[in-house]
């Protein structure tokens, strides 16, 4: 009975390794994809849900949707002038930067713009806390997506030892003012946090060290937070209970299933904006001018990039 489990197990761990290998191949597809391709994606095989996932037609179909939404609150970002702060918080390899890229892979970056923060300098170490995070805030017109943020006080830095008790019980005393100054000053601010299972993060951390196209997102720090699990929990129930406050609430995305996360996401960050669909002008194309004098110089051939494909 044992060894049966153990197999059952395996099979379905081999089922995860290659729905997330199709993941990988997805994310390539989905620059290009357009409706009418979609309904030639399906392979006839759903390898996601023999993995027990969401099934891949029906995500590519609804996560256009909504990135044609997302599409329409930029633009009534724009139009009405609105700022806009997205925080995305989880532990590490909870899919933080999938969702993120999914948001702004068909927005103008010059209006959806990604904070991600290195370490703090050694100057910066000396600054008020939230100074280096200030000039990363929105404008008039833009949308802010911070891929972690100023909660690293309440996570990493409490967790790794970076910062006393003392530093973080005045992060606690302080982030729930810092974010009612935000809000008063016209900022929408919202707040997520993936949650994924002990179980999930092992599984996706044994997936990057296997995939050489992924090692990069493994870190020294990423290995230690897995040796962490523990003391992270217990950082995040304290966060959640000190800074989740009415005028900034949390968010938690259950997060074990990526394309369900991406998708529930996204579809709670359109409700929480009451955008609406902005008057636009007509669009003429001008007639190009010809000019008989024109006459196009030659290009030497030795400057153009070889034509290897």
């Amino acid at each position: 009975m044992i060894e049966h489990d153990h197999d059952k197990h395996d099979a379905r761990i081999a089922a995860r390794v290659e729905a997330e290998i199709a993941d990988s191949f997805d994310e390539e597809f989905e620059m290009e994809m357009d409706d009418e391709r979609l309904a030639k994606l399906v392979d006839g095989k759903d390898r996601d849900a023999e993995a027990g996932l969401l099934d891949r037609q029906l995500y590519f179909k609804e996560l256009f949707r909504l990135q044609r939404e997302l599409v329409r609150l930029q633009d009534w970002v724009v139009n009405a002038k609105e700022k806009v702060v997205v925080i995305f918080e989880g532990r590490d390899a909870a899919g933080k930067g999938g969702v993120i890229k999914r948001i702004t892979q068909r927005l103008n970056p010059r209006v959806a713009r990604v904070v991600a923060l290195p370490a703090p300098s050694e100057r910066e170490r000396t600054q008020w806390y939230f100074q280096r995070y200030v000039p990363h805030l929105p404008a008039a017109g833009e949308i802010a997506l911070f891929d972690r943020s100023w909660y690293n006080r309440a996570g990493v830095e409490r967790v790794m030892g970076f910062c006393s008790d003392a530093d973080v019980e005045e992060f606690f005393r302080t982030v729930p003012e810092f974010e009612k100054m935000l809000v008063r000053s016209g900022i929408r601010l919202i707040k997520y946090w993936f949650s994924i299972t002990d179980e999930e993060q092992h599984l996706r951390f044994q997936m990057r060290i296997h995939d050489p196209i992924k090692q990069w997102k493994l870190s020294p720090m990423d290995l230690e937070s897995r040796r962490r699990w523990e003391a992270y929990t217990k950082a995040k129930e304290a966060m959640l209970e000190r800074t989740h406050i009415p005028e900034a609430p949390w968010w938690i995305v259950e997060a074990d299933d990526k394309k369900r996360a991406r998708l529930n996401c996204i579809h709670h960050l359109l409700s929480q904006v009451p955008y609406e669909d902005v008057p636009r002008a007509p669009i003429t194309l001008p007639e190009r001018v010809h000019n008989p004098d024109y006459l196009r110089g030659p290009v030497p051939k030795e400057i153009y990039v070889p034509a290897v494909y």
